[in-house]
């Protein structure tokens, strides 16, 4: 991992050893899940000199993607070794249409997940699919409000915050708490003045708990 992510409490990132995020795409994926992180390490990257990259890949080929509203996106690449893989949430009351249910019915792409050494950042229900990957049995998590219970069900610790950060193991709430995630992976990794200095030109203040393991 280019940013010596393991074990790591302290700004690891810089320029010369980019945080490398790639943001997970399918369709069904809801807009708020994924344009957070966008626009949040987006902007830490360009008030950091490059300290952290971002990009948008795809579970299987390139191509556009449907998001939960209709968004349509063009995702250029296929997810590729990064140090940390963030996985919005989308479609998790709609168990036939798409968004993570057929994430979740990829057994091929959860072995993947299961396997990757990319630090796992679960948005919304994206944690679910994490959880259906068993990465998250045993663990301390959290998700959407409207998916607690069957998180709890397969094995996790749900943990009442908006984000949860379990070492190697991050969790957010629901479509919102996407802000606060990607704040703390800025603030965890790049510092809190970097955090700091993106709020201020977010102009948005953080919410909510951040709970650590």
């Amino acid at each position: 991992m280019s940013a010596g992510l393991v074990g790591v409490t302290a700004p690891a990132a810089s320029a010369a050893t980019p945080l490398r995020v790639q943001i997970l795409m399918f369709d069904g994926v809801e807009e708020q899940d994924f344009v957070a992180p966008v626009e949040v390490l987006g902007l830490a990257g360009k008030l950091t000199g490059g300290a952290v990259v971002t990009s948008l890949v795809s579970a299987g080929r390139p191509g556009p993607v449907k998001c939960t509203y209709g968004t349509v996106v063009e995702v250029p690449r296929t997810w590729s070794p990064c140090d940390i893989l963030v996985v919005p949430g989308g479609g998790y009351t709609d168990r036939n249409g798409p968004g993570v249910h057929r994430l979740n019915a990829d057994q091929g792409f959860l072995r993947r997940l299961a396997e990757s050494r990319a630090l796992p950042v679960g948005i919304c229900t994206g944690t679910m699919v994490l959880s259906a990957a068993g990465l998250t049995k045993g663990r301390n998590a959290t998700t959407h409000n409207g998916a607690k219970a069957d998180l709890a069900t397969q094995g996790a610790k749900v943990i009442d915050a908006r984000v949860v950060d379990d070492g190697d193991l991050i969790t957010g709430g629901g479509i919102t708490a996407g802000l606060e995630v990607s704040l703390w992976l800025v603030e965890r990794f790049l510092g809190a003045k970097a955090a700091q200095r993106t709020e201020v030109v977010l102009e948005y203040e953080r919410r909510g708990t951040v709970w650590r393991a």
